[in-house]
């Protein structure tokens, strides 16, 4: 009897995951069908490389998603300027440096960043940052690339500092008691032993903070600015892929040449997620991180 119910125990987890990977691989494909109709009747090459979006125009549209893929790889990287000297200096002091007293009460303090609603953080954005930002730089209008990045920055500290403490926590203590016994200080150690030791979980943990930012959408809608034009500046108003979408689909006739490209747009978006996200698993097994 133990033997049937453990056997029907490991058959109802096996069907779990295995519906997760279906409803994935379902949501994909009716993203993918829906997007791929689209080329029949837009050529790829003015999709990708073209630099004019205006679908709605009655006269000739246009469909070139460049700029807006630029918006959203000039916040990705901005964010990730943000994150990382803060994400990893934070996951150092966590896991090497600050007392059991004092990363209990961190902890709990950077895991809620997560918990808090993307609409609440736009609207500090709104209404705090960019006002501050505008002053700072003299400019009109604090609606930029610059604010969205600090904001989408913000909101993938949780991932990086999590990651990346877990993969510093992993490496061996022998390495470090190696190298105190060379007389190296607890700094050196840190900097030429620990984080050596731990760079594929590191490098995971930015990756996955990377593909956190791309996919962000109440933020940058609300603090981006939404100027579908190629950036060239952090002070530039912009529009990311995702709240292209956000903002059209609302008002877009299903069916229609339009709708079939906001869904290309989004299958462009889910795949260099899942690319990403898929990348980063495959770094942390092979180097070796923290499983």
């Amino acid at each position: 009897m133990r033997d049937v119910k453990e056997k029907a125990i490991e058959v109802f987890l096996s069907l779990n995951a295995l519906s997760i990977i279906f409803i994935l691989l379902a949501i994909f494909a009716f993203i993918a069908f829906t997007g791929l109709q689209f080329f029949s009747e837009v050529n790829p090459a003015e999709f990708f490389l073209g630099t004019k979006w205006d679908p709605t125009t009655y006269v000739e549209p246009s469909w070139g998603m460049l700029n807006l893929l630029m918006g959203t790889l000039l916040i990705a990287v901005g964010a990730l300027g943000f994150a990382i000297p803060l994400g990893i200096a934070s996951a150092i002091y966590l896991s090497k440096i600050a007392s059991e007293r004092a990363r209990g009460i961190l902890k709990p303090f950077i895991e809620m960043i997560a918990a808090i609603p993307s609409v609440v953080l736009g609207l500090f954005g709104l209404l705090v940052l960019a006002p501050l930002i505008a002053n700072l730089f003299g400019i009109p209008n604090g609606l930029n690339a610059l604010t969205a990045s600090v904001l989408v920055g913000f909101m993938a500290l949780p991932t990086i500092i999590s990651i990346s403490e877990d993969a510093l926590s992993s490496v061996p203590r022998s390495y470090e008691e190696a190298s105190y016994a060379l007389g190296a200080t607890k700094w050196e150690t840190i900097k030429k032993v620990t984080v050596p030791a731990s760079k594929s979980g590191i490098i995971a943990s930015l990756m996955l903070g990377f593909g956190r930012v791309i996919g962000e959408t109440m933020v940058v809608v609300m603090v981006a600015g939404n100027a579908i034009a190629m950036p060239t500046s952090f002070l530039d108003p912009v529009r990311p892929m995702t709240a292209n979408i956000a903002i059209e689909a609302q008002e877009v006739v299903q069916g229609s040449l339009h709708y079939e490209g906001l869904f290309a747009i989004a299958t462009i978006l889910f795949i260099m997620t899942f690319g990403v996200n898929t990348l980063a698993d495959w770094v942390i097994h092979r180097g070796g991180g923290p499983k």
